[in-house]
């Protein structure tokens, strides 16, 4: 009698060693670390992640492409926004310091969790102070790499 290794399906609880990189290098990297645990169909991975994963085995580890936007969708110029540089103060204290290519967290609105955005500009006009965030995610629009491990499938 042969025992089959379970395979990824919609709904799995997994532990997994992943890597996302794009045209920069990684973005996220577990394989150095403590591996991933998470539940597919719950938003912790893109869905084009997630599909990806459907029918692996337990103990597989494979490198997979995706094409520039199919990860994690286009760049949206909505996701541009500016933001009163005393708002960011506020948020920070004032003996902060940022610069262009820093990562700011964010308190979502209901104040459960948390979400970034890079500033990618400052002005100072007659308008006042101001710092432009771009809240896409860092590999939207972008050919990702997606390296995952998989170690256990529940």
């Amino acid at each position: 009698m042969t025992t089959s290794c379970p395979t990824v399906q919609p709904g799995s609880f997994l532990t997994l060693h992943y890597r996302l990189s794009g045209p920069a290098g990684d973005v996220v990297n577990t394989f150095a670390s403590a591996p991933a645990t998470l539940t597919l169909g719950t938003g912790e991975l893109s869905p084009a992640l997630e599909a990806r994963l459907i029918g692996l085995a337990e103990g597989s580890r494979t490198t997979l492409e995706l094409a520039a936007g199919e990860a994690f969708g286009p760049r949206s110029p909505d996701m541009l926004q500016w933001m009163a540089r005393q708002e960011l103060l506020d948020l920070g204290g004032a003996d902060e310091h940022y610069a262009v290519g820093d990562v700011v967290k964010f308190p979502t609105p209901d104040g459960q969790g948390e979400f970034a955005g890079v500033i990618v500009e400052f002005r100072n006009d007659h308008k006042g102070e101001a710092v432009r965030f771009d809240f896409n995610h860092p590999l939207a629009g972008r050919p990702v790499t997606f390296e995952v491990q998989v170690i256990g499938v529940l």
